[in-house]
C-alpha cells in the first residue's frame, strides 16, 4: 500500500500542478527533507549560518527564488585576487611587483565581485551584499592606487613617494571594517568565521607593515609584508572553501554520498557479512544516501570522519559548540 504524500510536498505540487521543472523541484526539496530530517530541524525551512551563502547566522531562503546563489561567484572572485597578490607579498619566486595585480583587482576581484555584491541583494542577504560590494570596490580603489596613469603613488605624485603613513590609514580603515564583519561571525561557522578572521589579520599586518616603512625600519616591513601574505594566502583559500560549499549546497539537490559509504563498508565488513541476507542488519537506504549502522570501534569511527571530511565538516561545526559529527541515528549526516 502506498504511504500518502507528506503535507509539504503536497503543497509543493499543488501550487504549480503544471509546472514540471518546479514540481520537480518542489518533490526533490520534499524528499530531501523526508530522508534528512536533521537538516530541517528549524521551523519554517530556516536554515543555519552557511558560509557559502555568505549568511551569518539563521536565515529563510526567498521561496522558489528565481536567481542563483551569487555568493560562490563573489568569494571566488575575492580569493583569486588574494591570492595573486599574496603570492606577490610573499615575494614567492622572487616576485615583488604588484602590477600583476591591477587587471585581476579591476575585472575580477572589482567588477565581478561587486556584481555579485548587486545579486547579494537581489536574494536578500543584506551581510553578503555589503561584504561583496564592500570589497570589490576595494579591488577598485587599490586597483587605482597602482596604476601608473594615475600616479598616485608614485615618486612624483601629490605624496612624493612618502606613502607610508596614507597606505597605512587606507589599510586600517578596512581593517575596522573586516572586524565588524568578523563580529557578525561570531556564531556562524568555523569555515566561515575564519575567512574574515584571516583577512582581519591580513588587513591589520598590511597597515603596519605601511607603518614601518613610513618609520624606515626595512627588516620590520619585509617581515610584516610576508606575514600578511600567508595570512592572505589562508583567507584566500578560506574563501575557495566557503565557494565550494556553496557551489556543493545540498539544500535542494541531495549530494551523492553512495561512494564514501560504500568504500567504509567493503573496508570494515566481515566475509560473511558482505553480501547480507534479507534479515541481517547490513546497510540501510535512506533517500538518497546508503548509510551503515554505527559501531563501537574507533576505526570505523576514524574511517567515517576522514571519508566525510567535506564540505560539511569544517563549515557545519558551530563556534563555541562544537559536538561530535557521528551520530547515533547512523550515516554520514551533516551537522546543521
Amino acid at each position: 500500500m502506498a504511504q500518502p504524500m507528506p503535507e509539504y510536498q503536497q503543497q509543493f505540487s499543488n501550487e504549480s500542478p503544471h509546472d514540471s521543472d518546479k514540481t520537480l523541484e518542489r518533490q526533490t526539496t520534499a524528499a530531501h527533507q523526508q530522508a534528512h530530517p536533521h537538516l530541517y530541524a528549524h521551523p519554517s525551512n530556516i536554515h543555519p549560518a552557511f558560509g557559502g551563502a555568505l549568511q551569518p547566522g539563521l536565515w529563510k531562503p526567498v521561496e522558489h527564488r528565481k536567481f542563483a546563489n551569487p555568493a560562490p561567484l563573489g568569494l571566488c572572485a575575492f580569493a583569486l585576487t588574494t591570492f595573486v597578490l599574496s603570492c606577490i607579498n610573499m615575494h614567492v619566486r622572487g616576485e615583488s611587483s604588484p602590477a600583476i595585480a591591477i587587471p585581476v583587482a579591476f575585472g575580477y576581484g572589482g567588477l565581478v565581485q561587486l556584481c555579485a555584491g548587486m545579486w547579494e541583494m537581489a536574494v536578500g542577504n543584506t551581510f553578503g551584499a555589503t561584504a561583496l560590494s564592500s570589497y570589490g570596490g576595494f579591488w577598485i580603489a587599490y586597483g587605482l592606487l597602482l596604476t601608473p596613469t594615475w600616479n598616485v603613488l608614485g615618486a612624483d605624485g601629490p605624496y612624493e613617494g612618502d606613502t607610508g603613513s596614507v597606505m597605512g590609514f587606507f589599510l586600517t580603515g578596512w581593517w575596522i571594517f573586516t572586524t565588524l564583519l568578523l563580529i557578525c561571525t561570531l556564531k556562524s561557522t568555523l569555515a566561515f568565521f575564519s575567512l574574515f578572521f584571516f583577512l582581519d589579520i591580513c588587513f591589520l599586518l598590511l597597515a603596519c607593515e605601511n607603518y614601518a616603512h613610513d618609520l624606515g625600519n626595512h627588516s620590520a616591513q619585509l617581515a610584516l609584508q610576508k606575514a600578511a601574505g600567508l595570512f592572505g594566502f589562508l583567507a584566500a583559500f578560506m574563501a575557495w572553501y566557503n565557494a565550494l560549499a556553496g557551489l556543493q549546497d545540498s539544500r535542494y539537490v541531495p549530494p551523492p554520498r553512495h561512494i564514501k559509504v560504500y568504500i567504509t563498508n567493503k573496508l570494515l565488513a566481515t566475509p560473511s557479512s558482505r553480501f547480507p541476507s534479507s534479515t541481517s542488519p547490513g546497510p540501510m537506504r535512506v533517500g538518497h544516501t546508503v548509510t551503515t549502522r554505527p559501531s563501537k570501534t574507533l576505526l570505523r569511527r576514524a574511517l567515517m570522519k576522514i571519508l566525510h571530511f567535506t564540505r560539511y565538516d569544517l563549515d557545519s561545526y558551530k563556534i563555541g559548540c562544537i559536538r561530535s559529527q557521528f551520530r547515533r541515528t547512523g550515516g554520514l549526516s551533516p551537522l546543521h
